[in-house]
């Protein structure tokens, strides 16, 4: 699959013994390994992601720069949660409310730990993920929900700070204050109001928000 800074692929982490495992490969588009900003922003994903220890958030296991800059993550066997909402919408049904229940409890659990993540002096990183989708809502077909893709999170240690005025995330799943671009009012709130749109969204079988471009889902 290919985004607007990486691409990823499927690859298998070969160790001793005949040792092996499926991982994530994500990537960094040739054409951006020149761009300060956004190498820096591609390493502070590696780096958030890495400390955030928990079973319901995607880890990073390795960052390499070998024939290009990519991130080695687990790889989740399954679907976006996009994929169960268009599916039970193809079929002219709603997501089951067990199922409902389980991926937004889950994807929950796994936005607090990011949100309670400490520094290794025991300071609050305030780490906000900014991109809660359900684009970026992994579920297994063990069903464990995992939160991925910390690319535009925001945090008190990132290598880049997001300047006021940048827009960043899907305008869908946005709070109020995070449209008006000033990363200095936006704290956890913003994943706890995107995560109540994908709820609804999932119990309802429809979109919240909705218009024909982007500036009248922003109105």
């Amino acid at each position: 699959a290919s985004g607007g800074m990486a691409t990823v692929f499927l690859g298998r982490a070969v160790g001793a013994k005949g040792f092996a495992r499926l991982v994530a490969i994500k990537r960094l588009h040739p054409h951006l390994e020149g761009e300060e900003d956004f190498v820096s922003m591609f390493l502070d994903e590696a780096r958030l992601a890495a400390r955030i220890r928990h079973p319901n958030c995607v880890p990073t296991l390795d960052v390499e720069d070998q024939e290009g800059l990519y991130l080695v993550m687990e790889y989740v066997e399954g679907d976006r949660l996009l994929g169960l909402l268009k599916h039970a919408a193809r079929r002219g049904e709603r997501v089951p409310l067990g199922i409902v229940l389980r991926t937004s409890v889950e994807a929950c659990a796994g936005l607090h730990a990011a949100h309670e993540l400490l520094d290794d002096d025991g300071s609050p990183l305030n780490l906000v993920h900014r991109d809660i989708s359900p684009q970026n809502i992994l579920v297994g077909i063990d069903g464990v929900t995992k939160i991925t893709d910390f690319g535009i999170a925001k945090a008190e240690s990132r290598l880049t700070q997001t300047r006021d005025g940048q827009l960043k995330g899907k305008i869908a799943y946005m709070a109020p204050e995070q449209t008006r671009r000033a990363s200095n009012q936006i704290d956890r709130r913003v994943d706890i109001f995107a995560m109540g749109i994908i709820v609804w969204e999932m119990l309802t079988g429809r979109r919240l928000f909705r218009g024909e471009s982007d500036a009248e889902i922003l109105n």
